[in-house]
């Protein structure tokens, strides 16, 4: 008996090393990251975008040197509420790797039994047996990873939490993006609302001379109603221009985690339009492969379908498990210790499916068509975001040419107006041609202030279809402090 014992004490042993060194049989094929083609440059250039070497994105907001962009940045850092999302939904998927991971390992748990109660079968007297059981003891559970389909739920697991790790840093990306661009929409705002008073100023002293000249009879009331509507035209742009400033001031406060109006003071004085620095450093287009997280989530995303495919696979092999317990039982209380009352017991179970009707197999085409469709996916988004990136080139590249253009345009409408009203004043021309030459310039201004915006707002873009921004919120987080 004993030697029956120790030789499947033996064999269980056995079988416990094999199944701890079962790591070099795994279902499915090892992950490797896709090979894609880049090309070498970019298709659309502008004269102040150099392509070529490392530009550095992860702060890029830092090249418009204003301090005030500089502050809302960082407090939208530490208190926007789709970024504590984005972070509770990564400690979440932590979190959840815990669980495939548990399963590599034997489960372990601690259970009694207490009974009381009345027998009356044989050879128990006819008026029965009235006793008590007690029974606590360990039971213990391992199911070996013969064919490695847990340890490929492992991996699918992390490839999760890789994802869900670059869908905090898309919104790390697009969360500075949309702060840089309201402030760039507020700052100029608040220049066309300066520019129209300017104007109205300008406007009014020139309404004060053609009222001068019609005292003097070398003006019409003509002259006057047309002088006095010109500058009631321009004074009512002003309102719908505040208001789409204070809109944008509500927004950077609820991007920074804060009630609308929390932003008034700080916002309230005008202050420039962020400007565009000379040259500009975009890189090259394999950087995108590193640097975005759109790509880099898809990329996890297909590590964790070719994962599955492992997993769904590791079903057609057998599953071995080993189980066994060890406790006491007795029928009174003080007993429980005794040496006498031990039991145990331990066992093998092998089980392997022979006939599903093609379950399992359709398991695996299941997930290897998931497989497909998530390379696919990448592959699609690696090319929305090289167009991404090219439309950023040409919209910024044909905006700065615009402003360029505009600001000449500004400077000699600024001229012509100085002439005109020089003229009109020696009565050498008709004040026809001094309102024209006051609408033209203000029309100017009006658009060069609306280039110098969406010339820094497509910088803004540019940058963030670079992907730029993501590593500054890398250092510890709002949510792992809180």
């Amino acid at each position: 008996m004993r030697t029956t014992e120790n030789a499947t004490r033996r064999a269980l042993v056995g079988i416990l090393v094999a199944g701890a060194f079962s790591g070099c049989t795994v279902a499915g094929s090892d992950y490797r990251p896709p090979s894609v083609a880049t090309p070498a440059s970019w298709t659309a250039t502008a004269p102040s975008l150099t392509a070529g070497g490392s530009p550095e994105l992860s702060r890029w907001w830092a090249v418009f040197g204003d301090p005030v962009l500089d502050s809302l940045i960082a407090q939208a850092a530490q208190a926007n509420l789709d970024l504590r999302l984005a972070e509770e939904r990564v400690l979440e998927a932590r979190a959840q790797l815990g669980v495939p991971e548990s399963e590599l390992w034997p489960s372990l748990s601690l259970g009694a039994v207490y009974w009381h109660g009345r027998e009356n079968l044989p050879p128990a007297p006819p008026e029965g047996v009235v006793g008590s059981l007690y029974r606590p003891g360990f039971d213990a559970s391992w199911e070996l990873d013969l064919f490695g389909g847990r340890r490929r739920a492992v991996e699918a697991a992390g490839a999760d939490l890789g994802a869900i790790q670059e869908e905090r840093h898309a919104v790390l990306v697009t969360l500075f993006a949309e702060v840089g661009r309201t402030y760039v929409e507020l700052r100029g705002l608040q220049r066309q609302i300066a520019v129209a008073r300017e104007t109205v100023a300008t406007q009014a002293e020139t309404l004060q001379m053609v009222r001068a000249r019609l005292e003097a009879g070398l003006a019409s009331e003509f002259d006057v109603d047309r002088a006095e509507a010109q500058m009631a035209t321009v004074e009512a742009v002003i309102p719908a221009l505040e208001s789409s400033r204070q809109r944008c001031a509500h927004r950077l406060a609820v991007l920074l985690g804060r009630e609308p109006g929390a932003l008034s003071g700080l916002l309230d004085a005008a202050a420039p339009i962020p400007v565009p620095p000379p040259n500009i450093g975009v890189g090259l287009p394999a950087d995108l492969l590193l640097r975005r997280p759109d790509l880099r989530r898809a990329e996890r995303d297909l590590a964790a379908a070719t994962a599955r495919t492992g997993v769904a696979e590791a079903d057609l092999y057998p599953r071995l498990s080993v189980a066994g317990s060890l406790g006491s039982q007795t029928g009174e209380f003080g007993e429980l210790a005794d040496w006498s009352s031990r039991i145990w017991s331990y066992g093998l179970a092998l089980r392997w499916p022979i006939f599903d009707a093609g379950r399992v197999r359709a398991a695996v085409r299941v997930q290897n068509a998931r497989q497909e469709q998530a390379s696919t996916r990448y592959r699609r988004a690696l090319l929305a975001a090289r167009e991404e990136v090219e439309n950023a080139f040409v919209a910024f590249g044909s905006e700065d040419a615009r402003r360029r253009s505009l600001a000449t345009a500004a400077a000699a409408n600024t001229r012509a107006l100085e002439t005109a009203r020089a003229l009109y004043g020696t009565g050498l021309t008709d004040y026809l041609q001094v309102l024209d030459a006051q609408r033209a310039l203000y029309t100017v201004r009006a658009q060069l202030v609306q280039s110098e915006t969406a010339a820094a707002s497509d910088l803004v873009a540019l940058y963030k279809a670079l992907g730029g921004g993501w590593e500054s919120g890398e250092a510890p987080t709002p949510a792992a402090g809180r």
